[in-house]
């Protein structure tokens, strides 16, 4: 898999490691909540958990996939997901 490329595609992400980052800005706490419960339902359908810490309207989000010892498609598809519902919510 070509990661750089696959990043390319989604410039909101950068690498770190075996991992890929991105924090979302919400508009105000409560937007912040409802993007990662939004997160949180797709996360469950695709069976593939990001990290969140969550400070106030800030989300900070890291993807790999674990069991695999790195980035795998699974990783860049649930970062496409995340950025079309921080895009929905305006963040």
């Amino acid at each position: 898999m070509d990661v750089e490329k696959k990043l390319s595609e989604l410039p909101a992400w950068r690498r770190e490691g075996d991992e890929i980052r991105r924090t979302v800005a919400a508009p105000d706490f409560p937007t912040a909540i409802r993007i990662v419960d939004e997160i949180a339902v797709k996360a469950e359908e695709l069976n593939h958990h990001p990290d969140i810490d969550i400070r106030w309207r800030k989300l900070h989000l890291a993807l790999t996939t674990h069991d695999k010892g790195g980035l795998t498609e699974a990783d860049f598809t649930l970062a496409a997901l995340i950025d079309a519902i921080a895009a929905k919510h305006g963040a």
